[in-house]
């Protein structure tokens, strides 16, 4: 999209471009007088994050000017997009939502694929990782029929096999009573952290503008929200401001999604596999879920190790929670490798890794208006899943800020809920 129409579609959407100048804030936090005359961004971003990254490139590959604010920067250790590795998969059959979901993930593979085509001639690493996935359950339930459901009415791939089956493509892989087994072979597993960079790499590539500093709300004007307040003394002023906080938005915002969002913490460990076995290592096997655990193998080139999730613990401040794990919780894991991959029993850990997760009440994602300023998005509710839905989430939500997307349906489903979480976190 060209400038001229660029400014017709927003112009028609109700926002305002070229806002005004970059000013210096006093230790009272008053404005004083602009200290830099240079344009404002069209568009704000704060958080540098799946959402935040992916929005933002695609705003600005529809003609927007935008700038990402971001207080770690763009693939940072604490933020939910920061660890290294992330499953994408359709098997939404959970999920009241799930056939959305299962569609938005299929077109998600497909772009993971392409986005690693695009990035060969710009030298970036390789992301996606065709591992397939597996579903391992010992008797059927509304999420295998979902599930199922979801991928015949598609035409997603998927092979359900018996227990021999199992058994003698990986022989290595343990579960008693099995009797539902389901193979996605498209499934995959990306480099998150990677991704995060990747992305960001690109959108500076081409003319984006990635900003360290912690943001909060500055200057308001009725219903409009006339910019943002960083520290270090400047405020950045522009016509539409989004705020894609992932777990700090009941810091950012405590009164409006202090009860809205939930921030646990799931538990990731990283164990090594025995040195010239290739059993646990990509290709020899698929992503997986069992009942309480998702995991895959290690993947090439920095081979982490064989990666096993597990549940987690309550919500901690994510400035200053300890990202790693400590051996009181390991117990967990290890009995997913006694039940499930018993030569991996005994294995070192060579990493673990605590991230918070960012849930809505409903378990859907949140793109909707601050109910309190025209000019303001909330970008959020990933629920554990919507890293994978990065490059659909993007152009989706670039389309719909823009005003070229309008479903009534989807912004239904994606908009901040009235309900919220009591207070002991139901």
């Amino acid at each position: 999209m060209d400038r001229r129409r660029f400014i017709k579609v927003t112009t028609a959407a109700g926002f305002a471009l070229g806002a005004g100048p970059v000013t210096s804030v006093g230790a009272a936090g008053a404005r004083s007088a602009a200290v830099q005359a240079t344009a404002s961004p069209d568009v704000i971003v704060v958080g540098a994050g799946a959402f935040g990254m992916w929005t933002a490139l695609n705003l600005q590959r529809l003609g927007a000017r935008v700038t990402v604010v971001d207080a770690y920067g763009a693939g940072n250790s604490r933020q939910t997009s920061g660890g290294e590795t992330r499953g994408v998969r359709t098997s939404y059959g959970d999920r009241p939502h799930g056939r959305l979901w299962t569609r938005w993930a299929g077109d998600a593979i497909r772009k993971w694929i392409e986005w690693d085509e695009m990035g060969r001639d710009r030298l970036l690493p390789q992301l996606f990782f065709n591992t397939g996935d597996l579903i391992l359950r010992a008797e059927t339930s509304d999420y295998i029929r979902n599930t199922r459901s979801h991928w015949d009415a598609l035409g997603t791939p998927y092979e359900s096999l018996t227990a021999d089956e199992v058994a003698y493509r990986w022989p290595w892989i343990r579960f008693e009573d099995l009797a539902v087994a389901l193979y996605e072979p498209a499934a995959g597993v990306v480099r998150a952290r990677s991704a995060i960079e990747s992305v960001a790499r690109v959108f500076e590539q081409e003319g984006g503008t990635i900003q360290i500093g912690l943001a909060s709300f500055g200057d308001r004007s009725g219903a409009t929200l006339q910019n943002i307040a960083i520290d270090g003394g400047i405020s950045l002023s522009a016509g539409t401001i989004i705020f894609a906080c992932g777990p700090w938005f009941p810091k950012v915002m405590p009164a409006l999604m202090g009860n809205r969002i939930r921030i646990p913490m799931g538990h990731v460990f990283y164990f090594a596999v025995p040195p010239g076995d290739n059993r646990f290592s990509f290709p020899s096997m698929p992503s997986y879920g069992v009942p309480g655990c998702t995991g895959w193998p290690a993947l090439p080139p920095d081979h982490r190790g064989f990666r096993v999730r597990t549940g987690g613990r309550p919500p901690d401040d994510p400035d200053t929670s300890d990202r790693w794990i400590p051996p009181e919780s390991h117990a967990s894991p290890r009995q997913v490798l006694a039940d499930h991959f018993p030569d991996l029993v005994g294995a070192a850990v060579n990493e673990t890794r605590a991230c918070h997760y960012e849930s809505s009440v409903d378990g859907n994602f949140i793109v909707d208006h601050h109910p309190d300023f025209q000019n303001v998005w909330l970008l959020g509710g990933g629920s554990a899943e919507a890293f994978k839905f990065g490059p659909v989430l993007g152009e989706y939500i670039a389309r719909r800020v823009l005003g070229i997307e309008d479903d009534p349906d989807l912004a239904a489903g994606f908009r901040l809920k009235d309900e919220e979480f009591d207070s002991r976190g139901a």
